[in-house]
C-alpha cells in the first residue's frame, strides 16, 4: 500500500512539472551604450590592429557597431609613438610598419589612448617573456575507451622559465583554422595550473597542458597543426580565465552571469566606462604535420 501510494506521488509530481509551464517575458533595462575594446598586439611582424565596437542590449544577436571617428594611439615607455588609423571607416584600427622594426619588443610597457566621442580612455600592458615550443608529437589513440574510432592525439613540449611566475596563453590551429571553441580558451601560469606555488616554475609544461591542443575529434593522418604560445600578465591571465568561465557558464548549475574584467579605464572618473581588454604579447609557434617522423608510441 504504501508503495502504491509513493508511485501515485511520483505520478503527480512528474504531472506538475510538465503541465505548469509559465512562459516569462523578460523585460531587460537597456543599459549605456559603451565604447567595447578589442586589442592584442604582438612582438611579431606587419601591421597590428585594435578593433573598436559598440556595446548593444543583451538579446541583440546582431553584428557590433563599429566605433568610428576614435583617435587611436600606442605608445611605450622607450619613448615610442604608434598611431592607429581606420582606412575602412569599420572600426579596425591599424598600425602600418613603414620598415622592418616591429611594434612589440619583450620587457617594454605599452599605454593605449582612445579619444571617443568626447572620452578619453587608456590601458597599459606589459609584453612578457616566454619560451620557445620545441617540439610537437603525436600518439595514436582511441577517440574514447569504448570507441572503434581511431585518430592522434597531439601533444607540444615546452619548458617554462625559471625565476619568476609567468603566464601564458595557448592556442592551435589544424590545417591553418584556429581551434576557438570556448573550451579551447587554454592558459597556464608557469606550464601548470594557477595555485600551484611555483612548484612548475622552471620545469616541462605539464601533461594536461601539453595535451590540451587536441580538438573534439582526434587528428588524421596529414593533418597539419600549429600551436601558438603567448605571453600574458596576470591581469590579462585573470581576463582569459573570467571570459572562458562566462561563455561556458550554463546547464543545471549555472551561476548569475557577472562582468569579465576590463583594463580600459576612461580618464574622468564619471565618464562613461568602456569594456574589453588591452593585451600586449609576445608570440612564439611551432608547426608539424601527422607523419610518422612525429608519430611516438607511448603506453599513457
Amino acid at each position: 500500500m504504501k508503495s502504491t501510494r509513493f508511485v501515485l506521488f511520483i505520478a503527480v509530481a512528474v504531472q506538475a512539472l510538465t503541465s505548469c509551464t509559465t512562459v516569462i517575458d523578460a523585460k531587460l533595462d537597456t543599459g549605456p551604450i559603451q565604447l567595447s575594446v578589442d586589442g592584442t598586439l604582438t612582438d611579431q611582424p606587419g601591421q597590428q590592429t585594435i578593433r573598436l565596437t559598440q556595446t548593444a542590449a543583451y538579446f541583440d544577436n546582431s553584428q557590433p557597431t563599429p566605433a568610428t571617428s576614435a583617435t587611436v594611439t600606442v605608445s611605450d615607455d622607450a619613448g615610442k609613438t604608434y598611431p592607429f588609423s581606420d582606412p575602412d571607416n569599420d572600426g579596425y584600427y591599424v598600425w602600418q610598419p613603414t620598415g622592418k622594426d616591429t611594434l612589440g619588443h619583450i620587457g617594454r610597457t605599452y599605454q593605449l589612448t582612445i579619444a571617443y566621442q568626447g572620452d578619453t580612455y587608456r590601458a597599459s600592458s606589459k609584453m612578457n617573456r616566454l619560451p620557445p615550443i620545441d617540439s610537437i608529437i603525436f600518439v595514436k589513440r582511441k577517440l574514447n575507451p569504448f570507441s572503434k574510432t581511431e585518430g592522434y592525439r597531439g601533444e607540444f613540449y615546452a619548458v617554462d622559465l625559471p625565476g619568476s611566475v609567468d603566464y601564458y596563453r595557448i592556442r592551435f590551429f589544424r590545417n591553418g583554422e584556429l581551434q576557438n571553441k570556448p573550451e579551447n580558451i587554454i592558459t597556464s601560469q608557469d606550464g601548470g595550473f594557477r595555485g600551484v606555488n611555483n612548484v612548475t616554475d622552471g620545469l616541462t609544461f605539464i601533461a594536461p597542458i601539453r595535451r590540451s591542443i587536441n580538438p573534439d575529434s582526434l587528428y588524421a593522418l596529414n593533418d597539419v597543426v600549429k600551436v601558438e604560445l603567448q605571453s600574458l600578465t596576470a591581469d590579462a591571465f585573470d581576463f582569459w580565465q573570467a571570459l572562458r568561465t562566462q561563455i561556458t557558464n550554463g546547464g543545471l548549475f549555472a551561476t548569475p552571469s557577472v562582468n569579465v574584467p576590463t583594463n580600459i579605464i576612461n580618464t574622468n572618473a564619471t565618464g562613461r566606462k568602456a569594456t574589453g581588454f588591452f593585451i600586449t604579447s609576445a608570440v612564439r609557434s611551432k608547426t608539424a604535420s601527422v607523419v610518422q617522423a612525429n608519430i611516438r608510441v607511448r603506453e599513457d
